[in-house]
């Protein structure tokens, strides 16, 4: 599975789950308060921006936003809530893509840094974003914990969700450091829709690895855009990584 087949026009017309899941405000807001404040009122460009989940009402409070999109459909999408002018996008991979500005916050949110699926791409990333930095900017990733202590021995696969109407599977390979992500979605017939992503897991020590191999230092990391400590239960974390004020 290549990322422009995953992310066609289908999944970017049905991406938007407007209150709910990642859209829903206790889980949006915490994270556009802590992005504004990061930005400290300059310029910030997203990573992976997609339909604008994040990026619209950061912009709507203030912050100057722009972004960096692989898939053109999720980018048209984006463009039915704000036009070029207010957030301007370049179609192209967050790992080599460039937009020619300087921002204060570099951002990508909710596992996108996982959609890179070898190491190289992802250290490409951390020092594609330090590109985009002014110095002392910030480079904020959102990302999840490896769940492979629900591996028992022999095991390959862990629920990760289930509700009415939907369960979530994760598959590892634990050799290659992958995973996909499977979602079943079905009603009460025999019949079921089921969406797939691949992803490279990465633990929070060889991420920090990467900030340093771009230049960054890991600033704080904490369990939730709220500030909640991290420890070792913790199901994810948002992590800011910050380059030196001289360069």
């Amino acid at each position: 599975m290549r990322q422009d087949e995953i992310w066609d026009a289908a999944t970017a017309e049905n991406y938007d789950t407007p209150g709910a899941g990642m859209f829903a405000p206790e889980v949006l807001g915490p994270a556009v308060d802590r992005l504004a404040e990061l930005a400290d009122a300059g310029p910030a460009l997203e990573f992976a921006i997609g339909t604008g989940r994040v990026a619209v009402p950061l912009s709507e409070r203030g912050v100057p936003v722009s972004g960096i999109e692989l898939s053109r459909p999720m980018v048209d999408r984006l463009r039915t809530k704000a036009d070029e002018t207010r957030i301007p996008v370049v179609v192209g991979d967050m790992a080599t893509a460039t937009t020619g500005g300087q921002h204060t916050l570099v951002y990508l949110v909710y596992n996108g840094i996982s959609n890179l699926l070898t190491q190289a791409e992802q250290v490409a990333c951390f020092r594609n974003a330090a590109r985009h930095l002014l110095p002392g900017g910030c480079f904020v990733i959102e990302l999840w914990v490896p769940e492979l202590r629900k591996l028992p021995p022999g095991q390959e696969a862990v629920v990760f969700g289930a509700a009415a109407g939907y369960i979530g599977l994760d598959t590892y390979d634990v050799l290659r450091q992958q995973v996909v992500s499977h979602h079943f979605r079905f009603g009460d017939g025999r019949d079921a829709r089921v969406f797939r992503s691949p992803h490279r897991y990465v633990w929070p020590a060889e991420l920090d690895l990467m900030a340093q191999l771009a230049g960054f230092e890991l600033e704080s990391r904490h369990a939730d855009w709220t500030g909640s400590e991290f420890t070792a239960e913790s199901r994810s974390h948002v992590s800011v990584y910050r380059l030196p004020a001289t360069r």
